[in-house]
């Protein structure tokens, strides 16, 4: 895992921090305090990507309503085909009554 490499302290702090949110106004209240806009649309963004990704998306159709770059869409296809597989399974939560495109795994 990339996430390995920042692993400590500070990092476990933060993520059990996540844990402790317990409803969405908390975590609306956590991340403005937390990131800047821009990265809270960005990461917005990426989360929406790995959804158009799996429900069988264009590029062009992901980048036309996302305003993502191309760039940004591969990087998130490469972590559907090299990653955790956490976008798959937290969509998967978020909408358990879709069904996601299966990526061939290399």
């Amino acid at each position: 895992m990339q996430v390995d490499k920042i692993r400590g302290h500070q990092t476990d702090q933060l993520f059990k921090a996540f844990l402790e949110l317990k409803d969405i106004e908390e975590v609306y209240r956590f991340i403005d305090d937390l990131c800047t806009i821009s990265e809270i649309q960005s990461l917005s963004q990426r989360f929406e990507v790995a959804h158009m990704l799996r429900l069988k998306k264009t590029y062009e159709t992901i980048k036309n309503e996302t305003g993502a770059s191309t760039a940004t869409i591969s990087r998130v296809r490469r972590c559907f085909d090299y990653g955790n597989d956490t976008y798959d399974e937290m969509l998967g939560r978020l909408y358990p009554d879709e069904k996601p495109f299966q990526f061939p795994k290399y």
